[in-house]
């Protein structure tokens, strides 16, 4: 029973992956072919984490690519079609959203980091590598013959 089982869940998952996502559009050329390949590898899914929409099998991905085709169709600029795409879905669905105001931090931010971390490392090695020369840390005469007594005294315990 339980193989019987096993392979109706198998033959289930592997119907379910035959009908996967494979768009069969008729293109004018091939250059508007490659338009269409280069726009679903730049447009991020909705749906799903980090994935483009080409290679995503999410029913608003498959929706993505045909409203692609149709705005190729009616002659739309690769800029019009993302730009459609961003006042849609937002910046999330580029790949390299557009250095604006609101995205700077996402060009700039890890660089940022590294370099305020690269700082931080650096001030940290520095201040171990120096030598204490800072006012208050020498002892005074008096200090130093104090310590040698108790050194004496440790060495002549042992």
């Amino acid at each position: 029973m339980k193989r019987w089982f096993a392979a109706v869940v198998l033959g289930l998952s592997l119907a379910g992956m035959a009908r996967a996502a494979i768009d069969t559009y008729q293109f004018r050329d091939e250059v508007e072919r490659e338009r269409y390949q280069q726009l679903t590898k730049e447009l991020r899914c909705p749906k799903c984490q980090n994935q483009d929409i080409a290679d995503s099998n999410a029913p608003i991905a498959a929706d993505l690519r045909r409203e692609i085709f149709r705005m190729l169709g009616e002659g739309q600029s690769n800029r019009q079609i993302i730009d459609f795409m961003v006042d849609r879905y937002g910046d999330f669905v580029r790949y390299k959203p557009a250095l604006t105001a609101r995205t700077w931090l996402l060009w700039f931010g890890p660089g940022l980091l590294l370099t305020g971390g690269l700082v931080v490392i650096a001030v940290i090695v520095r201040r171990r590598r120096s030598p204490a020369t800072a006012a208050g840390t020498e002892l005074s005469v008096d200090e130093r013959h104090r310590l040698a007594q108790l050194l004496n005294k440790e060495h002549t315990h042992d």
